[in-house]
C-alpha cells in the first residue's frame, strides 16, 4: 500500500484528513481552514510553485523512488538541448517557459479554444455544486476552460415545470448556464450533461430549443467514483416525497409509514435520490452501437451540433464501446473518467473497490484508440479524468494520450477554491455571508497571515480586476477569484514543465517525454523504464 504525505514542509501545506494520489484529502470539507496544495494556490497562486522562505532556506526533494502502479510512478523527461514547436524563433530568448502556449481546443465542425488544457467534472443536482455554483461558473468563464452541469438539474428543481413528462421551464438550469455565458468570451464552454431521466424530461429539446448552439450537450454513459447512477442526499420528507414523484427512486421509501414514522421520531435522518442505470434492455455491444447512433442521430436532426459522451471505469470491452462510439458518432469529445475520481456522495466502499484505475484505463484507452486511428479512422478528442489536482498529473496525462488527449478533467480540485473564496468573502462582506454560502466568522491564521484585505490575500485579484474592469470587479465572487488564481498556477507550473520537456505547445508533447519509475508502470503502460527510455540513443553516442 502507498502511503501519501499528509504535511510537506517544502510548501508550508497540510491535509486536514488523509490525502489521495492527487493530494486533496479523501474527504474536502467546503468549512475547512486548510491548508492542502490546492487550498493554498487559491489564494497564492504561482507562489505556491516554489519552497517557501525562499533565500533562507535549501530544500529536497522525498519523492525520488516509486512504488505501485499510478500516475505517481511516471515521472516527466527533461531534455539538454532542442526545442519542439514553433514560437517564433528557436534561439534562447524566445524558449522560455513564460512563451510556451497553454492554449488547447477540441471538437469537430466548431472547435472550443480553451486557454489552459482543464475542464471541470460534472457539478450537478449536489447541493454543493448549487451552492457553489456563482464562483465556479464565473471562475472558469474568466479563466477560459469548460465548466459542465452535471446530470438531474431539471428534474430536482423543485421550481421546474414539466407538463406530459417534458420541461418547459427549469430556474436552475437557466441560472447555471446564464452565470457563465455572462462573462464568456469565446474560450472554454458551458457542457450540460444528460442521463436517463435528463432525456425523459427532454432536456435535449429545451436546451436546442433555447440556447442553440451556446451550449454543448454532453451524454453520461458513467464516471470514476461508482458504478450506479448519481445520487444525493436530502433531509426533508416533503422533498423526498416530491423527487419520487418526480420518478427519481429514493431510498428510504419516504411514503412508506413505517420510515415517515422512524423519520418523524429522528432515527432516519435522509432520504437518498438515485437515478437509473442506462442501456437495460441492450444486452450486446453491437445493441448499444446501433441504440446510440440512432440516438445521437436524433439529437442532431433537432439541431445539436456539438455532442460529447462520458464513461465511467468499467471494464475493457465498454471503454473500447466508448471509443468505438463516439468515433463512429463524429463525437467532439470523449471523457474517460477513472475509478477513485468524483465530485460528490457516491457510496465509500463502491469508490474504493469499483472500477478500474485512472492509470491502466487512460493507458488502454490510448492503446485502443491509437489502433483505430492507425485504421484511419478519424477519432474523437480525449480527455483523461480521475484525481488530478496537480500542474505535473496535466502533463502526464496529457503526455500519457497523446496525441488524442486535449483536456483533463478535474472533478474535486476546482471546487476547492470556490469554498475557500466564498469562506473568505463571507468575512469581509458579512452582508454577503448567506448569498455565498460562507461558513466563517472569522478568517483563520491560515488567511489572515497573508492580511486582511482581498488585494492582500489574492495574488490573483489584481490580474481579474484588469480584465472585467474595475467597475465590474465588485461584482465577481471571491470563489471566482481564487479560481482565476489556482488556474493560473496551474498553467505556469504546467509551462514550467513544458519548457523543460523543450516543447512550446500542448500538440507537441509525446509519449516520449514520459519515464516510468518502476517495471509494473512500464509493463502497463508502454511507457519505458527510465533507464531504458532513451538507451539506444545513449548507446549510439557512446559508440560513434
Amino acid at each position: 500500500m502507498i502511503e501519501w504525505r499528509k504535511n510537506n514542509d517544502a510548501l508550508n501545506t497540510a491535509n486536514r484528513g488523509n490525502p489521495c494520489e492527487s493530494g486533496l484529502c479523501t474527504l474536502c470539507d467546503s468549512a475547512c481552514k486548510g491548508k492542502c496544495e490546492t487550498w493554498m494556490s487559491s489564494m497564492r497562486g504561482r507562489e505556491m510553485l516554489y519552497p517557501r522562505k525562499f533565500g533562507y532556506i535549501t530544500s529536497g526533494s522525498a519523492n525520488v523512488t516509486s512504488v505501485g502502479l499510478g500516475y505517481h510512478a511516471l515521472r516527466i523527461q527533461g531534455y539538454a538541448y532542442g526545442w519542439r514547436g514553433h514560437n517564433g524563433s528557436n534561439d534562447a530568448d524566445h524558449c522560455i517557459f513564460p512563451e510556451v502556449s497553454t492554449a488547447t481546443a477540441f471538437g469537430k465542425s466548431i472547435p472550443v479554444k480553451c486557454r489552459v488544457p482543464i475542464m471541470t467534472g460534472a457539478l450537478g443536482s449536489t447541493f454543493v455544486a448549487a451552492r457553489y455554483w456563482d464562483s465556479f461558473a464565473v471562475g472558469a468563464a474568466l479563466c477560459g476552460f469548460p465548466i459542465v452541469v452535471g446530470e438531474n438539474v431539471v428534474g430536482v428543481d423543485r421550481k421546474s415545470v414539466l407538463k406530459h413528462g417534458r420541461i418547459e421551464t427549469s430556474p436552475e438550469l437557466d441560472r447555471r448556464i446564464g452565470v457563465f455565458l455572462k462573462y464568456y468570451d469565446g474560450h472554454g464552454a458551458i457542457i450540460v450533461q444528460m442521463n436517463v431521466e435528463d432525456t425523459r424530461n427532454g432536456v435535449a429539446e429545451y436546451l436546442v430549443e433555447k440556447y442553440g448552439n451556446k451550449v454543448i450537450l454532453e451524454l453520461k454513459w458513467g464516471q470514476g467514483a461508482k458504478c450506479i447512477g448519481g445520487e444525493i442526499q436530502v433531509s426533508d420528507l416533503e422533498y423526498a416525497r416530491f423527487l419520487k414523484n418526480r420518478g427519481y427512486i429514493v431510498d428510504p421509501d419516504p411514503n412508506d409509514p413505517a420510515v415517515e414514522a422512524a423519520f418523524k421520531a429522528g432515527a432516519i435522518r435522509a432520504f437518498a435520490r438515485h437515478s437509473r442505470l442506462g442501456g437495460t434492455n441492450l444486452s450486446s455491444g453491437q445493441q448499444v452501437r446501433d441504440d446510440f447512433m440512432k440516438a445521437v442521430a436524433h439529437l442532431r436532426h433537432i439541431g445539436h451540433e456539438r455532442i460529447t459522451l462520458k464513461t465511467g471505469s468499467y471494464g475493457m470491452e465498454a471503454l473500447a464501446l466508448a471509443i468505438r462510439c463516439a468515433t463512429d458518432a463524429k463525437l467532439d469529445l470523449l471523457t474517460i473518467d477513472g475509478s477513485g475520481g468524483g465530485t460528490g456522495m457516491s457510496p465509500w466502499n463502491m469508490m474504493e473497490h469499483w472500477g478500474v484505475p485512472s492509470l491502466p484505463l487512460h493507458a488502454k484507452a490510448y492503446e485502443y484508440i491509437k489502433l483505430l486511428a492507425d485504421r484511419g479512422l478519424a477519432v474523437p478528442d480525449l480527455s483523461f479524468a480521475g484525481g488530478f489536482a496537480r500542474e505535473d498529473h496535466i502533463f502526464k496525462a496529457l503526455a500519457l494520450g497523446a496525441p488524442f488527449v486535449k483536456l483533463v478533467c478535474m472533478g474535486r480540485a476546482p471546487m476547492i477554491p470556490a469554498f475557500l473564496g466564498s469562506n473568505i468573502e463571507g468575512v469581509l462582506r458579512p452582508d454577503r455571508r448567506s448569498a455565498v454560502n460562507g461558513h466563517w466568522d472569522e478568517l483563520p491564521g491560515t488567511v489572515s497571515c497573508f492580511g486582511d484585505k482581498p488585494e492582500e490575500i489574492f495574488a490573483s485579484l489584481e490580474a481579474v480586476k484588469a480584465k472585467v474592469g474595475a467597475a465590474e470587479i465588485k461584482n465577481i465572487p471571491f470563489g471566482a477569484i481564487a479560481l482565476y488564481a489556482y488556474a493560473d498556477k496551474l498553467a505556469c507550473g504546467l509551462q514550467q514543465f513544458m519548457a523543460g520537456a523543450r516543447v512550446s505547445r500542448i500538440s507537441d508533447i509525446s509519449r516520449n517525454d514520459l519515464m516510468a519509475s518502476n517495471r509494473e508502470t512500464a509493463q502497463e503502460t508502454g511507457i519505458p523504464y527510465m533507464t531504458d527510455a532513451e538507451n539506444d540513443k545513449a548507446l549510439a553516442m557512446l559508440k560513434s
